[in-house]
């Protein structure tokens, strides 16, 4: 798979960071209609989120999250806007996107790409890092509320293909300034 990351600013209430999104696309192949993928029901997202999430916090000793339906409206909202740009949280909540061109993209995949970003993270220096900010916001130990949604977008509107586009949203927000040390934990072995 070819990695792509894009970074954009984004102020977050007295904080201003830069955001990265992590959109993956599929291997190139002989031009067929991209399959119907159906999306999960609300349940089965809940369900499948609430598993990946809290099985990659267990991993750097955060505790577990509980969805959010206050969360997921705006969630919903965002994505099926298939536009690549963080929404205004003004702090009010922590946000992490994810794309990608195969058309059998899960929540799962978005969690390991996010996850994955914590191999980069320097412990040394606890802070905001532009490539591992998804990370350390899903790892963030005072976060206590996850909602995720996901829209199928069409070729153009972020990638030159069709994708799949996964918004989360997290309260209490995490990557705030002089908070990493003791939110951001060391994987658990």
């Amino acid at each position: 798979m070819i990695a792509q990351r894009l970074a954009r600013p984004l102020a977050v209430a007295a904080a201003v960071a830069t955001t990265t999104l992590l959109l993956q696309a599929a291997p190139l192949a002989v031009a067929e209609p991209v399959p119907a993928m159906a999306e999960p029901s609300p349940r089965e997202l809940k369900d499948q989120t609430l598993a990946a999430v809290n099985a990659a916090r267990a991993k750097y000793g955060a505790g577990p999250l509980t969805w959010s339906d206050d969360l997921h409206p705006g969630a919903e909202e965002h994505a099926i806007k298939c536009k690549y740009e963080h929404s205004a949280s003004e702090g009010k909540y922590g946000e992490a996107m994810y794309g990608s061109s195969a058309y059998t993209a899960n929540v799962g995949d978005a969690v390991k790409a996010w996850i994955e970003q914590g191999s980069a993270y320097d412990y040394s220096k606890p802070g905001l890092q532009s490539e591992t900010r998804y990370f350390s916001q899903l790892v963030w130990k005072s976060t206590s509320k996850i909602s995720i949604a996901v829209a199928t977008c069409p070729a153009g509107s972020i990638l030159p293909k069709p994708m799949r586009f996964f918004v989360a949203r997290f309260t209490e927000a995490g990557n705030m300034p002089g908070q990493f040390e003791e939110n951001v934990g060391r994987p658990v072995t």
